[in-house]
């Protein structure tokens, strides 16, 4: 199961396809298991805490088949994607229809697609970091390939890092505050490996110009092979997309902050300035993405051998359900509050969020 449970992320898609075809209210087929299905069953089968022992991580490490499962998603995330265009544009729609497909499509760009960009842009390869720029340029979230590892790494867990969220910040305020803070982000980090290289920020050598073209390109060659409504389909996705994965980037990180040595010098990044979660299936359907304190800690180990640490500060549930409860702020701050203030209790020495 260390190797196949990672095939449930496959379901996602599948369902959504499936719902689609059927038509009427399975159109939201692919939001309900994502939604409801699977925090369900994310209770019923528990937390998995296991780490693998060296000789199992060795194993993993090596198993052509985990290496490629991440290349397979995306010819399906992108034959998923044509489909659901081709219908938006071709098929005899409702309005409904149309916003439940979108909706499904959204869920697994952003819940799964992004997830897998993630993965693969972290790694040294071309293979992988040109499948993570295909992820994310349907997603229009270019950016952040650069801001991401060149960015958040560097400060997570700082108030110079625009995605983590503060205490008492709401994830709508987040959202508004962090999408173009981190695309700000994305450009001054450009800027600045363009001057180190002595070329301006108007030569063609800037990714973040070439970033900010592709998704009205795209939506235009959308709009052109099948119908504006499809392109409308298209940003819609985009949009339901990376405001998922700014969903989970407010989980992964609400409230911590690493101690300040000195004015804008911090601590090192350890498995204590991430939220975790080991809960069983969301890792599987997430490739591990949950076990993320380990993955900021030693953010070049791959998503089979992510381990979890006792000492990290651990969600109550996992991400699927996590971003449910984000959405209702009351809600949110009951649920995590207390399980902060009890992280910042062994903690005495870290410093205090400040409040957003």
């Amino acid at each position: 199961m260390r190797r196949l449970g990672y095939l449930v992320a496959f379901l996602v898609p599948a369902v959504g396809f499936a719902g689609g075809r059927r038509g009427g209210a399975g159109v939201l087929a692919g939001v309900l298991l994502a939604f409801v299905v699977i925090p369900v069953l994310d209770v019923l089968l528990g937390v998995d805490d296991r780490n693998p022992s060296p000789a199992e991580a060795a194993a993993l490490q090596r198993s052509r088949f985990l290496r490629a499962l991440p290349f397979v998603w995306i010819p399906v995330q992108l034959a998923l994607m044509g489909w659901t265009f081709w219908q938006a544009g071709h098929a005899q729609l409702s309005a409904l229809e149309i916003i439940g497909l979108t909706a499904s499509l959204g869920v697994t760009t952003g819940g799964i697609g992004i997830t897998v960009a993630h993965e693969l842009g972290h790694k040294p390869g071309r293979a992988e970091r040109a499948g993570a720029t295909v992820l994310l340029a349907v997603v229009g979230y270019l950016h952040f390939l650069i801001e991401h590892n060149r960015g958040h790494h560097l400060r997570v867990a700082t108030p110079d890092d625009p995605a983590t969220a503060r205490l008492g910040e709401s994830y709508w305020v987040f959202w508004r505050r962090t999408v173009p803070a981190q695309w700000r982000s994305a450009w001054r980090l450009e800027v600045a490996r363009l001057t180190r290289g002595g070329r301006s920020p108007a030569s063609p050598h800037n990714r973040m110009l070439w970033y900010a073209l592709a998704p009205p390109v795209l939506t235009v060659a959308v709009g052109l092979a099948l119908g504006p409504v499809a392109a409308a389909v298209f940003v819609a996705q985009a949009v339901i997309a990376f405001s998922l994965l700014e969903a989970v980037n407010y989980v992964e990180h609400y409230g911590l902050l690493r101690r300040e040595l000195a004015p804008g010098s911090y601590e090192p990044v350890t498995p204590l300035h991430s939220w975790n979660a080991s809960h069983r299936l969301t890792n599987w359907l997430l490739f591990h993405l949950q076990r993320h304190s380990d993955h900021h800690a030693y953010p070049a180990r791959r998503y089979p051998v992510l381990r979890h640490f006792d000492e990290s500060p651990q969600l109550p549930y996992g991400y699927a359900t996590m971003v449910l409860i984000a959405l209702v702020p009351p809600l949110w701050r009951r649920v995590m509050h207390r399980r902060l203030q009890a992280w910042r209790s062994v903690q005495p020495a870290a410093a205090a969020p400040a409040p957003g």
